[in-house]
């Protein structure tokens, strides 16, 4: 991977509404993002081991290629170590008080990843940026071409809970939905839940809740679904950042049985 291109929207077919969304699979730190990250070339790997949710592009690929109708997939290609799309880059993130907002300073365990008085806007400006505005641009391609946009957010999270984690000590179920008031519908949670409650049941909101939905919709464009895909990381690979398992596999086919009943 090049600096140039540190994501990358896989187009689908142009009837689908649904993007399938990946922002913490890669485990790539770009030469000039790594100048600033303090961690020894062994810790970075071990932090990266902790903090990457492994597989899952893998797992939306295959998801993707099985499902009646190809969703779309908005891959992150650089590690969320460089910036995390997820986070508010402002005041609104409660994450920033962990360290760990849009630019990271403070690793999973707590321990200093940037120094002091770390400058985040030139990684801001040349990752995040960017990034939220080709996500918002394919919302916009998904509403003009087919009239609503539905974003199934695909991340993993490991079975004890970090350090970092602010909400930890909640449940832990193989499979955790993430919602959002205005833009997750009835209908998608419900089909999400049938989808995957064959692998020990689902959880709501619980360790990890919300959903990505682009700053420009949010809370404004009902045409604009959304729900959070989080799965518990002993369901499908060896912890921490370990090969993946027999259940990738079965986990993908219901992503796509998902995608299809999103797809209408």
């Amino acid at each position: 991977m090049t600096d140039a291109d540190p994501y990358r929207l896989h187009p689908g077919d142009a009837r689908s509404p649904v993007i399938l969304h990946v922002p913490h699979s890669s485990r790539v730190v770009p030469l000039g993002a790594r100048s600033g990250i303090l961690l020894d070339d062994l810790s970075l790997e071990r932090e990266l081991d902790h903090i990457t949710d492994a597989h899952t592009a893998e797992l939306a690929a295959t998801a993707a290629g099985a499902a009646a109708r190809t969703p779309w997939r908005f891959v992150n290609r650089t590690s969320r170590l460089v910036v995390d799309p997820e986070r508010f880059p402002d005041e609104r993130e409660e994450m920033t008080a962990v360290g760990m907002g849009a630019v990271y300073t403070r690793t999973t365990h707590g321990e200093p990843l940037r120094a002091p008085g770390f400058d985040p806007e030139p990684l801001l400006d040349r990752y995040f940026h960017p990034y939220a505005a080709a996500l918002t641009e394919a919302v916009e391609e998904r509403l003009t071409a087919v009239g609503r946009a539905v974003v199934i957010d695909v991340h993993s999270y490991p079975t004890e809970a970090l350090p970092y984690e602010l909400h930890g000590t909640g449940p832990r179920p193989p499979v955790c939905l993430g919602t959002d008031p205005f833009h997750t519908p009835a209908a998608l949670l419900a089909a999400a839940r049938r989808c995957f409650d064959g692998f020990g049941g689902t959880g709501l909101d619980s360790p990890f809740a919300g959903t990505y939905v682009p700053l420009r919709h949010y809370g404004r464009d009902a045409r604009v679904s959304a729900l959070m895909v989080e799965l518990r990381r002993d369901g499908y690979m060896a912890e921490p950042g370990g090969p993946a398992g027999p259940g990738l596999g079965a986990l993908a086919t219901a992503l796509a049985r998902l995608v299809d009943l999103a797809t209408g």
